[in-house]
């Protein structure tokens, strides 16, 4: 298994972050059918070869993923699409 890490610090405090996580997580589990369940201000999500959380703190958020053989070998692919993602909801 391929562990993936990205953080990202904000200022929006963590309602606001918490919101545009939200969004974000939405469209994620449309685009590439992801399970996503809440629990207070973390997310885990799932899907078929990967697994993982997103935590919202008051001056961060936090992306953990594990991706099964086969993702892993996109696992470069995928941690800049994260952070590429992450870099814009908290833009």
């Amino acid at each position: 298994m391929t562990q993936i890490s990205v953080e990202r610090k904000h200022t929006l405090g963590r309602e606001a972050a918490r919101a545009k996580a939200e969004v974000l997580v939405e469209k994620l589990t449309r685009e590439y059918d992801l399970k996503a369940s809440w629990s207070g201000d973390r997310v885990d999500v799932s899907r078929s070869g990967a697994n993982g959380s997103v935590q919202i703190f008051e001056d961060a958020i936090r992306v953990e993923l594990k991706l099964g053989m086969m993702l892993s070998m996109m696992s470069s692919t995928i941690k800049g699409e994260i952070e590429r993602a992450l870099d814009k909801a908290l833009a």
